[in-house]
């Protein structure tokens, strides 16, 4: 199978769900570096381009980012599907070609659109039910890494 981008939700799937907020707003996210290092190391040498959409706006993921080498970066996303058939238009890639990792009902639609879908452990169960691999790893503990992986190793092959 010809996979040609992942898109990836932040919270929840990138990071643990948690959303830590002070006074002034967020304040801080943490992500697994093994997710990282799977996004900036592993999908480049198979010719993958990582994706993110997400609902929320997020100067810190802006940052993690730019860290891993993402540059199509779609954040404040009410409408995850439509932004997915824009992504899709610009790089010319039919669905079957987007692997989607997601963790709950606003990734749903978009899941149902691609060719392989995945989740982490701890997701809602109606996409676990969706997904072609679910994860033994939680949101922000690994969970995309173990999807790139088995993406490489098991559909890619």
């Amino acid at each position: 199978m010809d996979i040609r981008l992942l898109v990836m939700d932040v919270d929840g799937t990138l990071t643990d769900g948690k959303i830590y907020m002070g006074e002034q707003g967020e304040v801080f996210k943490a992500f697994s570096v093994k997710d990282g290092l799977g996004i900036g190391l592993l999908l480049p040498r198979h010719g993958i381009l990582p994706v993110i959409i997400t609902g929320r706006k997020s100067v810190i993921l802006t940052n993690r980012c730019r860290e891993m080498n993402i540059n199509e970066i779609h954040q404040g996303i009410d409408d995850k599907s439509e932004t997915l058939r824009a992504v899709a238009e610009k790089y010319n890639c039919d669905f079957s070609q987007i692997a989607y990792i997601g963790d709950d009902e606003n990734d749903y639609e978009c899941m149902e659109m691609c060719g392989v879908k995945g989740c982490p452990a701890d997701s809602a169960e109606s996409i676990k039910l969706l997904s072609d691999y679910v994860c033994l790893s939680n949101g922000g503990e690994g969970a995309v890494r173990e999807f790139v992986e088995w993406l490489i190793g098991t559909v890619l092959d």
